[in-house]
């Protein structure tokens, strides 16, 4: 498996936003300089859950502050985003990066309508811009002029300069939250990133994903390779033990979910409106805002143990956020490094066993 870091950076107050930006620039040349495969970064507005809030920009900085590791959106908001405007810069990066990029799309947050709100963009239209913007690009990256008259854009140009450094263009993959996401992917047999899930969802999921591909023909090696190109994301938190990784990690990844639900809930009582239905007051969180489910923390024997079951799926590469909530910067950067230390050797020996 592939080992990468998630950096998804709670600022939670304005405040706090230089601080935690900059902290985040030197985790990123951390987990570069620790020989990480990956760097993700997510986009969300206006409420502090993501400090940089655009990993379009903040991949650009990433290519001049890293050397190795790839840099990859999880995911850029596409609804929210012109599809010239993001075809040219993704274009950019591609090249001060020398190709380092990974374009993960998604149409948009299925959660937070203040997002949408703040661009002026109807969120049940959010997916059909993604589909429409998604094609336009692609387009684009040909190096043709592009003629383009659809339901969300009439655009005409010549080619794209500058055109892309990676040939044909740079990698694209897209996210799914949901079974129906997955198998919608897999039925255009692509790779994709699942969302934090049990290890047994995610086992569930890998497995309908390979019988959807093999119900479009494709041969075992052929099955292999695209679920080798699967990520899937973990809340991860290292420690010397396992009480030192419970007292650290616990409360951290419970006020993360309370932050991330805060300005859903403050727009929702003051405008009465939401992407879903809001949750009746009392009730059990969603499976990825469950300690049991969605935290993988402890001692670097317990961490590798709670981690081994997913390289039986034959998924790709782990998508893993070190930095929950409130937690600091030397906080996180112990965890990464035990993590490449002693948390991946025990992962390959382990695998390497099972083979």
């Amino acid at each position: 498996m592939k080992y990468s870091n998630f950096l998804f950076p709670d600022a939670a107050t304005p405040d706090d936003d230089g601080r935690v930006i900059d902290e985040t620039l030197a985790e990123a040349r951390l987990t570069d300089q620790l020989g990480f495969d990956t760097i993700w970064l997510a986009e969300h507005h206006f409420d502090g859950i993501c400090a940089y809030v655009d990993p379009v920009s903040f991949a650009a900085a990433l290519a001049t502050a890293t050397t190795q590791a790839r840099i990859g959106f999880a995911v850029a908001q596409m609804a929210l985003h012109h599809p010239t405007r993001l075809a040219e810069q993704i274009a950019l990066i591609d090249h001060i990066s020398k190709g380092r990029l990974i374009v993960g799309l998604g149409r948009g947050t299925a959660y937070n309508v203040y997002d949408y709100q703040g661009f002026g963009i109807d969120h049940t239209e959010a997916q059909a811009r993604f589909e429409e913007a998604e094609d336009v690009m692609r387009q684009m990256w040909t190096g043709q002029p592009v003629d383009h008259k659809g339901r969300f854009f009439n655009l005409k140009l010549p080619a794209l300069r500058p055109s892309t450094y990676t040939k044909p263009h740079p990698y694209v993959i897209r996210a799914a939250a949901t079974e129906h996401g997955m198998l919608d992917i897999a039925r255009r047999g692509q790779p994709f990133m699942m969302n934090v899930q049990s290890n047994e969802t995610t086992a569930q999921r890998m497995q309908l994903f390979k019988q959807t591909l093999r119900g479009l023909g494709m041969d075992e090696a052929s099955v292999a390779a695209k679920t080798g190109e699967c990520w899937v994301w973990r809340n991860i938190y290292v420690a010397e033990t396992d009480a030192e990784g419970e007292r650290v990690a616990v409360p951290a990844f419970i006020n993360m979910h309370e932050r991330r639900v805060e300005m859903r809930n403050k727009v929702y009582e003051e405008q009465g409106v939401s992407i879903l239905p809001m949750a009746p007051a009392g009730s059990a969180p969603p499976p990825h805002a469950q300690v049991e489910h969605a935290l993988v923390c402890g001692s670097p024997a317990t961490v590798a143990e709670k981690l081994a079951p997913l390289a039986a799926t034959g998924v790709g590469g782990l998508i893993m956020q070190f930095r929950l909530g409130p937690m600091s910067y030397e906080q996180t950067a112990a965890s990464l490094t035990l993590f490449r230390d002693k948390v991946i050797p025990a992962l390959e020996t382990r695998q390497q066993a099972a083979a």
